[in-house]
């Protein structure tokens, strides 16, 4: 392993990276709009995260997760692409496990991937309908302690699944306005 040894004033002390934590849009991306996109970026640098990583969910994901017809993973992930180039913002990043493995992926194997390639702590931007769906899978309490849930919209309390009532305090609704976290 090759050293670069680089020379630096006596007491000089690296900058305090004031961005902490990884945003992650766990979604399928099938009604996301260019707008909350935007606003997705916005609230990444509103609450000073390091990356939003989107993560599109493979049609066979989908479809286990719930009834509603998806289009093909290379459709979306095309819509993602172009989205990405017409934005200035370089701590985006799209992830690709779902299109290598191309089958079914468990969302704990999705998170677990997350947090081996990007670090902690790890904040998972979901819809309501996702965030009831991953609290009635049986990993959901292991993991509700090691990330953070963020809400797109607020859920309706015909919506909510009781161990995500349970755990209340793990989870934020982000607001309309940026930087307006409510609970």
């Amino acid at each position: 392993m090759a050293q670069n040894n680089i020379q630096v004033p006596y007491g000089y002390e690296p900058p305090v990276d004031s961005r902490k934590g990884i945003l992650v849009y766990y979604d399928t991306f099938e009604l996301v709009t260019e707008e909350e996109l935007d606003q997705a970026v916005d609230w990444m640098n509103q609450m000073s995260f390091r990356k939003l990583i989107l993560y599109p969910l493979h049609e066979s994901t989908a479809k286990r997760m719930s009834k509603d017809e998806v289009r093909p993973y290379y459709k979306r992930l095309d819509f993602l692409h172009d989205w990405r180039r017409s934005i200035e913002e370089t701590d985006v990043v799209i992830e690709g496990l779902e299109g290598k493995r191309k089958k079914y992926t468990p969302i704990d194997s999705a998170l677990r991937h997350l947090t081996e390639t990007y670090g902690k702590p790890l904040f998972l931007l979901v819809s309501p309908e996702t965030a009831s769906m991953f609290a009635s899978y049986d990993s959901f309490e292991p993991w509700i302690t090691r990330i953070r849930l963020l809400l797109t919209t607020g859920p309706s309390s015909s919506q909510m699944h009781p161990r995500l009532v349970q755990y209340a305090h793990r989870w934020n609704v982000v607001g309309e306005r940026l930087g307006d976290v409510e609970q």
